[in-house]
């Protein structure tokens, strides 16, 4: 079980990923667009460095939904892999079944 602070941590920065979307994304597409001023540029480019760095997508960590273990998580199911597999042996994934051949 990973500690609950670092689970606490994430979740934080899920919120102000969904906060900061929208605004986030608009002065991307000022910084992406050619033809753009240069004084555009620079202000939506001042603007999202004021912007909370947490609220940036690619801060955010895949965790387990169950254990919240940062590593070998299985994004179809949202479960890290020892949670996967205990789930899937106990027949508590709906489709997942041990193969043998």
């Amino acid at each position: 079980m990973a500690k609950k602070s670092s689970i606490a941590k994430n979740h934080r920065r899920e919120k102000l990923v969904e906060k900061f979307a929208a605004k986030r994304a608009e002065l991307k597409s000022i910084l992406a667009n050619p033809n753009s001023s240069d004084d555009e540029f620079f202000e939506a480019q001042r603007k999202l460095s004021k912007l909370p760095r947490n609220s940036a997508r690619t801060r955010l960590r895949n965790r387990c939904a169950i254990t919240g273990r940062p590593r070998a998580f299985i994004r179809r199911f949202g479960l890290s892999r020892l949670t996967f597999r205990e789930m899937a042996l106990d027949g508590r994934i709906p489709g997942v079944i041990k193969s043998s051949w």
